[in-house]
This record gives structure tokens, C-alpha cells and sequence, in this order.
């Protein structure tokens, strides 16, 4: 899990109804919701939030380094809750799918001396890319000519 609550109010900020309700949609692991699935499940919970509230609260966490922005292009912004836990992320080419990752090996690694240019490396952000199950055998349905109404 990714205990998004719990450091929150560990932090002391202030938790109205509606910023505690963006907090418990984002909290858990393998979550990367867009803003707008975030103001879905948060209406879900409490009708009266205002995609205003939703959009300020999300660039507030992301600005408190709570939550990390997850872009990925021609695509919405995600957001994920896991900014204090290393890890890497896994991107669906096909539907957008966010996924964390967990590669073996300090990734800071990858990166020889000579190609620093004298740089002080204090982060690394890697992005795998690739096809989803669900996304990869619809590729495959498409090339085999097998799906729906080609049988």
C-alpha cells in the first residue's frame, strides 16, 4: 500500500472532507488515475466535490512530493501515490495502463561516468513501455485477422 493517509497526517495537513476523499481514492498500490478518474471516484464518495478541489488537491500533493505526476505522451497526466518507495513504472502503449515496477539493480548504475558530462546524477526516472495482456492479444486478434466479424 502505498500509506498516502497515513503520511499526510503525519505531515499535519489540513484534512477537509474533500481533500480526505482525494487522498483515500489515490491510496493503494498500483494506483495512476488521471485527474478526471480521481474527480469520478471522489463524486462516487462525495457528491458535492468540485473538479476545482480535485485538480487544486492533486497539485498540491504533487507539489508536497506525495504524489508523483506520471506522464506519458499524447496521454492524461497520472498520479501515484507511491513517491516515497523506489520503483519504476510500466506504461501500455494500447490503453495507458500504469503499472509499478521494480527492476533488480540500482538503476543509478546504468548510467557510465564518461556519459555524465560531469553531471551530479540525484535521480533516475525509467519508463518501460510495452503492450498490457488485454492490449496485446487485441494486436494479435488484428494481425491474425481473428477478431470479431473476420470468422
Amino acid at each position: 500500500m502505498s500509506n498516502l493517509l497515513e503520511r499526510l497526517r503525519r505531515r499535519g495537513w489540513r484534512m477537509t472532507a474533500q481533500r480526505r476523499v482525494v487522498a483515500e481514492v489515490l491510496d493503494g498500490e498500483h494506483i495512476h488515475l488521471t485527474a478526471d478518474e480521481v474527480l469520478a471516484r471522489a463524486t462516487e464518495r462525495l457528491p458535492e466535490i468540485s473538479r476545482a478541489t480535485v485538480y487544486n488537491t492533486l497539485g498540491e500533493l504533487v507539489s508536497l512530493g506525495e504524489i508523483i505526476e506520471v506522464s506519458s505522451v499524447g496521454r492524461a497526466k497520472r498520479y501515484d501515490p507511491n513517491a516515497h518507495q523506489a520503483h519504476q513504472h510500466l506504461v501500455c502503449a494500447g490503453c495507458g495502463t500504469v503499472r509499478d515496477v521494480r527492476p533488480a539493480g540500482d538503476p543509478m548504475d546504468g548510467l557510465p561516468e564518461d556519459e555524465r558530462f560531469g553531471f551530479t546524477v540525484t535521480g533516475v526516472e525509467i519508463t518501460y513501455r510495452g503492450l498490457c495482456p488485454v492490449c496485446g492479444a487485441r494486436a494479435e486478434e488484428s494481425r491474425d485477422g481473428s477478431g470479431p466479424g473476420n470468422g
